[in-house]
């Protein structure tokens, strides 16, 4: 039986593409414009570069690239051998983001702990030790050629759930990131909550939210339908007018 690309999956990665670049121009524009929103005056400009490497880091580095290795099973042409190492080298680059953006938490004048209180930092921590596991078990399961391919097959469809179970945590975290920052903004500096930053940063916060279910929809979606289907599907739309 025939198959034919579907076309569903090429609008999802198209939207997945826009709104990551969305992603990417918001969060630069947003720690380039209004980086003294980050920290108070008083503090060091080496504190203020660490703060502000902070969401480049996680939400490009981390969540957009992470992003685009879920989706080289999806559109990247090439055997499945390249394909894994493709996606095994897009998530160590992503990992290393994210353990380098928690690290500038570390750094500054409150000390170690000092940022390690809240909700969103709990689940940063959380988010990036599944990651880590997530990585080594893949690399020890898929890209070892001496595993068996049984275990290969029982660990497939949990590598897949926590996955994408790891990349919505990564985003519910980023949210989190922002709501805690705009609210720090708006009472502690004073900013309007209709100022151009709040605006920025709540686009920002709806863009992540959109970036993720066209990732985890494209990641869902079947790549081929067969040609028999298309065909029932066109003939059905036909007798339905």
């Amino acid at each position: 039986m025939a198959t034919i690309a579907s076309p569903s999956l090429h609008f999802l990665l198209f939207f997945a593409r826009v709104s990551g670049l969305a992603v990417i121009l918001l969060v630069l524009f947003w720690a380039l414009s209004f980086n003294s929103s980050f920290l108070p005056s008083s503090l060091s400009q080496q504190d203020l570069i660490y703060s502000v490497l902070h969401p480049l880091l996680m939400v490009i580095g981390f969540i957009i690239l992470s992003g685009e290795a879920i989706l080289v099973h999806r559109c990247l042409p090439g055997s499945n051998g390249f394909k894994k190492l493709v996606h095994l080298c897009l998530q160590g680059v992503a990992l290393a983001s994210g353990i380098f953006g928690i690290w500038t938490k570390f750094q500054g004048k409150y000390g170690i702990f000092a940022n390690f209180y809240s909700l969103h930092s709990w689940m940063g921590l959380i988010c990036i030790s599944l990651f880590g596991t997530q990585w080594v078990i893949g690399f020890l399961n898929f890209w070892h050629r001496g595993e068996v391919r049984k275990a290969r097959r029982r660990i497939l469809p949990w590598h897949v759930f926590i996955g994408l179970y790891t990349y919505a945590l990564a985003i519910a975290t980023a949210e989190t990131g922002l709501l805690e920052k705009l609210t720090f903004i708006q009472t502690k500096r004073n900013v309007s909550k209709h100022s151009t930053e709040s605006i920025v940063v709540n686009t920002l916060g709806l863009a992540l939210a959109l970036l993720s279910a066209f990732i985890i929809l494209a990641a869902v979606s079947p790549k081929y339908q067969t040609l028999q289907t298309k065909v029932l599907y066109s003939e059905t739309r036909s007798f339905s007018s």
